[in-house]
Parts: structure tokens; C-alpha cells; sequence
């Protein structure tokens, strides 16, 4: 019998039929090169705390409340794990002029984007929300691509970064399922990579969306396994298969 998935709960009987009746959600083949994607796990995903949702977005509009907070563990598990083997790790988070004028498409969709215009516009009780979550800060090894769009990819060198690396495949997690996580991995898939999405490593503000939304991508553009399952695939790998950045002069910069 086929383990339960987290999407189950929201298909109809008929959804169930058409997904084995077509063919959608075979498991793809691993890649031999893997980059790990952390997307978007900042103050204003995540808080500076774990707390109720409801409570968190009276300060942070975008936060995911406790959800995000539960798969900070397993991202602190695969970031090293990856860090073991010498395998790459890349962030994204977002940026922002003070005055807000390249939010562009952003400001037409949401009544509180207000709240971020002028000095201080990303910065709540001294705590910027596009700094990436202290517990899986990055090493001086890691990547970390500054994005304006809901992908990773769109105006931003991280195809390069791929590319420079020799990387085929790229395992996904962070935030929002159905937002970053999901333009990036269909993305990813349009540029040929082999991609994973780690169920348990991904997150929503809304739970039917982060289902659902998992449900779609392993239907038709990705691998969508629990951590274990992707941290027994790093175990296999070799080690300094990749020509990280040195990291050299990073600790000094970052002092400064």
C-alpha cells in the first residue's frame, strides 16, 4: 500500500483516479550534482520566534507563524549535510530600495505593502526582515542571491552560480511553498535541472496551499520527499566534488 501523503487529504476520489490514470508523479531520477536552495528563510518568513500565525503577521505581513519554525530543524540538518560533503548551499532572500519604488508588481496585490516605504520599511524592533534566520545563518563557503521576484532565478545570477559550479540538480526548501519555492523549482525544471523538494523542509502561511501546492510540483516538475529520504542521498555522495568559494576575507567583511 502507497504511504499517505500530505496532499491526500485534499483530493477528490476523481483527482486520485486522474493522477494514476496519466502517469503524473513518477519518480525522477537523482542528479549526480546536487546545489542545495534555502529560498527566502529571513525575519519577515519566520519571525524572530516561534508564535501563533495570527499573532506573528500583526508585525511581520508575510510571516508563516509556527510552520516556519518546524522546518528550521531540517533545514539545520540538510545545510549540514551538504556542509559535510562539500556540497553547495544557496540562499535567496529579498532586497529592497529604502523608498520602495522597485517593489513594482508586489504593491498591486497586498493592503500592507505600505508598511514598508521609507527608512526602516523591512526593519521591525531593530531586526531586518530580509536577513536570512541566525539558526541557519550562512558559512562563508555558501552563496547567497539577493532576489525581487517570487523566483530564485528571475534577474539574478543564480543560473550562473549553477553553472559555474557544474551542478544538474538542485534540492529545494524553504518559503513559501506555493509562492518562492514554487517559481523557483518550475523554473529550475525549465532550465533543464533535475529538482527535489523536501516536504518537510518547505513552508506556507496558508496549510491547504503548502498541500496542495506540493501535490502539483510532484506531479509534474519535481521529486517531493521527506528530509530523510534526501539526507540518505547526500550520505552517498563523494566528498569535494565542487569548487566552493574560499570564503577567504569573508569573516573580516562581515565584522566590518
Amino acid at each position: 500500500m502507497t504511504e499517505p501523503r500530505i496532499w491526500d487529504a485534499y483530493l477528490t476520489d476523481r483527482d486520485k483516479q486522474v493522477f494514476a490514470a496519466s502517469g503524473f508523479g513518477a519518480l525522477a531520477e537523482w542528479g549526480a550534482r546536487p546545489a542545495l536552495l534555502v529560498i527566502d528563510v529571513n525575519y519577515a518568513f519566520c519571525d524572530t520566534e516561534p508564535k501563533p500565525i495570527l499573532d506573528s503577521i500583526k508585525t511581520w505581513r508575510t510571516s508563516c507563524g509556527e510552520d516556519a519554525w518546524e522546518a528550521i530543524p531540517v533545514l539545520q540538518t540538510l545545510i549540514g549535510a551538504c556542509h559535510g560533503k562539500g556540497v553547495p548551499v544557496i540562499y535567496t532572500t529579498g532586497h529592497r530600495r529604502a523608498d520602495n519604488w522597485d517593489s513594482g508588481s508586489w504593491s498591486w496585490k497586498n493592503s500592507r505593502r505600505k508598511e514598508e516605504k521609507g527608512i526602516g520599511g523591512m526593519t521591525r524592533n531593530g531586526v531586518e526582515g530580509n536577513d536570512i534566520v541566525d539558526a541557519i545563518a550562512p558559512g562563508p563557503q555558501d552563496l547567497v542571491v539577493q532576489k525581487q521576484k517570487p523566483s530564485g532565478f528571475a534577474g539574478t545570477p543564480l543560473a550562473s552560480y549553477l553553472q559555474l559550479l557544474g551542478c544538474d540538480s538542485v534540492i529545494v526548501t524553504g518559503t513559501t511553498t506555493s509562492g518562492c519555492v514554487r517559481a523557483t523549482v518550475l523554473d529550475a525544471f525549465s532550465l533543464n535541472f533535475r529538482v527535489t523538494v523536501v516536504e518537510d523542509g518547505c513552508f506556507d502561511r496558508a496549510q491547504a496551499s503548502h498541500a496542495i501546492n506540493l501535490c502539483d510540483m510532484h506531479a509534474k516538475y519535481a521529486n517531493v520527499m521527506k528530509s530523510g529520504e534526501v539526507t540518505a542521498y547526500l550520505s552517498g555522495l563523494g566528498e569535494g566534488m565542487f569548487d566552493l568559494p574560499s570564503g577567504d576575507g569573508m569573516a573580516l567583511e562581515a565584522a566590518e
